[in-house]
């Protein structure tokens, strides 16, 4: 048996009606307006004592739905507000229990029992059971659009059964080295089986039952979310109040707010934003070893997992000889230095560097470094000649028209696609930019609906969830579900894929991976351009004890697991600001009240017969 032990802690006549417009729009004036981002006051972070962390972001939550969400802002979410068998020590990624306590497998590997922790209620205060994994792992076994997100972890499963309320036992097809780090969120059966239709529930209905450190509570979309302090959460409650996370059109808009205490933690910064912030009062800046790659995807021929063509992808990207032009067309180096002004490491292989034993970097003869000369002879070999214009045409006559999706507030985005832009230019290659929301490059990248688009992952500890992504099994399924990343479907990587799964010696696995990666490389279907460094800063006046993940040189934010937001500490002052609302606040609060109050008499009448009006 494997046993680990844990950390212990801590929403009618014209003269009446004109007055009553006149009303309204004096209250309103005496009240922000809702936007993208709300400007913050004393009152947003504390309220009656009561203190709250608030993040900025600027991604887009693409779902709180956990069989769905798969962006980077709503993962960081799920770990705040749903239990996962196991999860990552912030010291070192090592696996530790969390709503298991304790595991064994049998001696073939093929069937696993785990132990679920006594004493854990859901929000709602319903007990968590074996059940509720049994019934999560399950409903992703049997509906496609349940394991959109994370159905990589039970593709090999064969059966999840819950014997009782303590037990879980999994068998799988064949060995399954992940098993120890199945990082899907576990949601509640007594909610969720009454879900049928998983592809189409948005989870807005607030509060959210869960059973982490903190529980949603509030959500407005493109403004914030809102958690609280789950105060029965079994390593203890979070020892602040409420964590909101609070949506930014841009990053340049989220330091300003940093700046203006309007908000406590930014992520994402720019490297320029970052250098600006060095030296300012009150605000301490962590710079993380990333564990992001970030790629162009060429489109190879979109496909669903049934082999039909899907998308919009330019037919000469479907020939590698094309895409491995295109690799060798980007400056790299220049990209670090330009881009992210050294904040980061040249890209090479799929895994980025933080994670020693997996990281592979191409061999001498694999390298294809960077030279618009020998990529210009290369595209003239190919087939691929100059029209009259300067413009390359492939054997079909087409012009190399590419339009490159990016993400539209990313400035990192806009400087790369910039460069890129040139670089192709001078092959003879058009490119066009054409920047859209989060949401509409996953869509988009889904569909098969790009010719090349900016694409990166977060990568796990274990890094099998972004292998998959390259396998034939990840395209989606005429149905609906499915999540790839570049529609790669290769036989020889699926099977190096296939072995590293099934692989318990570390170093035999380690190997495999390494070879998968080449593989990968060689394919030339994802274009890894760096691995950037996390940049964060907080407000070191109002929050301190930020554990970092790993403890060396990690990250504060954006975590794989809750440390970060859960051991994060007021200070003095932040708790004793409660009663500084200020007098704007309260003016606002009493004028609000006054006007309020003659809207409500002025409109008393025209309530009445309105709501006689809709009964009909």
């Amino acid at each position: 048996m494997i046993t680990v032990g844990v950390r212990a802690s801590r929403a009618r006549r014209a003269a009446p009606r004109a007055l009553l417009l006149i009303l309204t729009l004096l209250l309103a004036a005496s009240v922000p307006a809702f936007g993208k981002h709300t400007p913050a006051t004393a009152a947003d972070s504390t309220n009656g004592g009561e203190v709250t962390l608030r993040v900025g972001i600027q991604q887009e939550f693409d779902s709180l739905n956990p069989f769905l969400g798969f962006s980077l802002a709503s993962t960081d979410v799920f770990r705040l507000i749903y239990p996962t068998l196991t999860t990552y020590s912030a010291e070192d990624f090592s696996v530790v229990p969390e709503l298991a306590t304790d595991w064994e497998s049998s001696a073939d590997k093929l069937t696993w029992t785990f132990h679920i922790r006594q004493g854990v209620n859901w929000s709602d205060g319903r007990p968590v059971t074996a059940h509720d994994v049994a019934y999560t792992f399950k409903r992703m076994m049997d509906d496609p659009a349940a394991a959109t997100a994370n159905g990589n972890y039970v593709d090999n499963f064969d059966s999840v059964t819950a014997p009782d309320d303590r037990t879980v036992v999994i068998r799988t097809e064949s060995p399954q080295a992940t098993m120890r780090s199945i990082a899907a969120p576990i949601v509640p059966r007594h909610v969720w089986s009454r879900i049928d239709n998983v592809a189409e529930f948005a989870n807005q209905r607030m509060p959210i039952v869960g059973s982490g450190p903190f529980v949603a509570t509030e959500y407005r979309p493109q403004q914030h979310l809102t958690l609280r302090a789950n105060e029965d959460f079994w390593r203890g409650a979070p020892t602040v109040d409420r964590l909101r996370f609070v949506n930014f059109e841009n990053s340049d808009a989220a330091v300003q707010a940093l700046r203006k205490g309007e908000i406590d933690v930014v992520r994402d910064l720019t490297p320029t934003q970052f250098d600006a912030l060095r030296g300012t009062e009150d605000i301490r800046r962590v710079r993380g070893k990333g564990r992001r790659f970030f790629e162009i995807v060429l489109n190879p021929g979109a496909a669903n997992s049934a082999g039909d063509p899907i998308g919009t992808g330019h037919p000469a990207l479907q020939d590698a000889r094309v895409r491995r032009a295109i690799d060798r067309a980007i400056d790299r180096e220049r990209l670090v230095q330009r881009v992210l002004s050294g904040y980061g490491t040249v890209g090479a292989g799929y895994l980025p560097p933080i994670f020693e034993d997996f990281y592979w970097t191409p061999p001498p003869e694999a390298r294809r470094p960077f030279s618009i000369e020998a990529v210009n002879r290369a595209l003239n070999e190919a087939g691929y000649p100059r029209g009259p214009e300067g413009v390359r045409r492939g054997p079909s006559g087409r012009v190399l028209d590419f339009e490159f999706v990016l993400h539209g507030d990313s400035p990192t985005d806009a400087l790369v696609g910039k460069f890129v832009k040139e670089w192709l230019s001078r092959l003879g290659i058009r490119v066009r930019l054409q920047p859209v929301s989060d949401n509409q490059v996953n869509q988009r990248t889904t569909a098969g609906d790009f010719d090349m688009v900016v694409s990166g992952w977060s990568v796990n500890p274990d890094p099998d969830y972004v292998l998959r992504l390259q396998t034939c099994g990840a395209r989606p399924k005429p149905g609906g579900g499915g999540l790839p990343d570049s529609f790669l479907c290769d036989r020889r990587y699926d099977e190096l894929y296939a072995r590293q799964l099934a692989e318990f010696d570390h170093t035999q696995r380690v190997e495999l991976i390494r070879k998968a990666q080449r593989r990968f490389h060689r394919m030339a279907t994802g274009l890894i351009l760096f691995y950037p460094n996390a940049l964060e800063a907080y407000r070191s006046d109002r929050f301190e004890g930020f554990e970092s993940q790993p403890s060396d040189g990690g990250v504060i934010t954006a975590q794989q697991g809750y440390w970060g937001y859960y051991e994060a500490r007021p200070t003095e002052q932040a708790r004793t600001a409660s009663g500084g609302a200020g007098y704007r606040s309260a003016a606002f609060v009493v004028v609000g009240a006054l006007l309020l109050g003659a809207v409500v008499v002025a409109s008393t009448a025209a309530r009445r017969r309105r709501t006689a009006e809709h009964r009909e």
